[in-house]
């Protein structure tokens, strides 16, 4: 258990910038790093998404860069006001507690950059450093035997919120903006009880496609008789009356849902792989087959195909065993489809949704008047989510998603790693665990204990 009460003398160019004695430098030196990284980042993502959402010229030319220059500095202001706060509170205090170098730096640095960035993104934000934060504590409270993980616990936690999240989807206003898009786009408009597309119309269309086919020409004859063929199976088959896939009956309603989102699974993996693989073409050409031959690949699109098939066919199932179309039905063909996870198992996925269950669930809560809105509650949850974070970046680095330990690397050039935690290790939290060959070389003119000398705790 960690020394909480405990303290040592050091000063904060013996524990944190060990790179260069000067406060300011330090400051100077971090606040360049992430710039160039913030840059980077923003940059692209702000790129990709305008063109992905077909955004006008207008946007181009008048709002692109303003908006990714707001983010980047928000970014920027977290990396400086960080260890500017470092130095700060070190000063104040006149020594290094057990939560001052990580969660009492952080948390005012955060706080006051996430007032930076543009309130839109402050709730996204806030949802992954809220994800990230309750893994980061799920670790710690493992490693200090506190709690024994569940085997396949990912997998029952994504059973449960996929149940709720479904639930909602097929209640009227029950999913609003994103979240009920992704889920409609995942499972289909099929599955909501809304849905205006009358057989009659459906019946037509097919006949329309039919006689569209008829009039090809002659090369293409096999093609539209093996069209016409699949139609015909798709439409003469067991489909109950409360089920609104018109166009297909039931057992062709979940293959074609699983055909559909493996394809999509797949190939979201392939591009995700593209970047690696490129940078490596040349000097090894092999790696090119596995882009499209990779076990993730399968594994993804078979964790979303499934999901959507299992989906589907407890649901179609459920109408034919109650003969009425219910909401209740998404609750257990939810849960049903979660297990589809154990072909792609993610923490990350599960810890995502959630976080984003319980902003849902808050927030329906507000609209029904049962509970109250706390103002600026977004940026209040986002400091102290990333201060818990950097508690574990500084005291215990094999606590935290190693994804995001990247992230800091990158955004501050490595400096993060330079960090004095052999001295740390007082704390009993075991921070130079994963840098036992590392020992910073400090200028004695600058230091407050002579690193010679063995550490003891005031």
């Amino acid at each position: 258990m960690a020394a909480l009460s405990k303290s040592i003398p050091h000063s904060c160019y013996e524990i944190g910038h060990t790179w260069h004695p000067r406060c300011s430098w330090a400051v100077l030196h971090v606040t360049q790093s992430a710039l160039a990284e913030s840059l980077r980042i923003y940059g692209t993502l702000y790129l990709i998404a305008a063109i992905l959402r077909k955004r006008k010229l207008d946007y181009y030319l008048h709002k692109l860069l303003p908006e990714i220059l707001q983010s980047t500095s928000f970014l920027t202001a977290n990396g400086t006001l960080y260890i500017a706060c470092f130095c700060i509170l070190r000063k104040l205090l006149g020594k290094f507690y057990f939560w001052s170098p990580g969660f009492g730096a952080a948390l005012p640095a955060s706080y006051m950059a996430i007032l930076i960035e543009r309130k839109s993104r402050r709730g996204l934000l806030t949802i992954y450093m809220a994800n990230q934060a309750t893994e980061t504590l799920f670790r710690m409270a493992v490693a200090r035997g506190a709690i024994t993980p569940l085997r396949h616990g990912e997998v029952l936690l994504f059973c449960i919120t996929a149940a709720l999240f479904m639930f909602f989807f097929r209640c009227k206003d029950g999913l609003k903006g994103f979240t009920y898009s992704a889920l409609k786009f995942i499972v289909g408009k099929e599955e909501i009880p809304t849905h205006s597309f009358s057989p009659e119309a459906a019946f037509s269309k097919i006949d329309r496609k039919i006689k569209h086919c008829e009039k090809i020409s002659q090369p293409m004859n096999i093609l539209a008789l093996t069209k016409k063929l699949m139609d015909k199976v798709c439409k003469h088959g067991p489909r109950h009356r409360c089920c609104k896939h018109y166009e297909d009956n039931c057992i062709s309603y979940c293959i074609k849902g699983f055909i559909r989102m493996f394809s999509i699974g797949y190939l979201i993996q392939c591009c995700l792989r593209i970047p690696s693989t490129f940078r490596h073409l040349f000097t090894e050409p092999s790696r090119l087959l596995s882009l499209f031959y990779n076990k993730e690949n399968f594994q993804l699109g078979a964790f979303l195909g499934s999901f959507v098939s299992i989906y589907k066919g407890t649901s179609c199932f459920l109408r034919w065993v109650r003969n009425l179309d219910d909401e209740l039905h998404a609750l257990v063909a939810g849960c049903l489809a979660g297990i589809s996870m154990m072909f792609y198992k993610s923490t990350t996925i599960s810890m995502y949704l959630v976080s984003k269950l319980v902003e849902t669930i808050y927030f329906k809560g507000i609209e029904a008047g049962k509970v109250p809105y706390f103002p600026h509650a977004d940026s209040i949850i986002y400091a102290i989510s990333t201060s818990i974070c950097f508690q574990a970046a500084v005291m215990e680095v094999q606590n935290l998603r190693p994804s995001y330990w990247k992230f800091l690397l990158r955004l501050t050039k490595g400096r993060f790693a330079l960090m004095n935690r052999k001295v740390l290790d007082v704390f009993g939290t075991e921070a130079s665990k994963n840098f036992k060959d590392f020992t910073p070389k400090l200028d004695p003119r600058y230091t407050v204990v002579p690193p010679e000398l063995p550490l003891e705790l005031s």
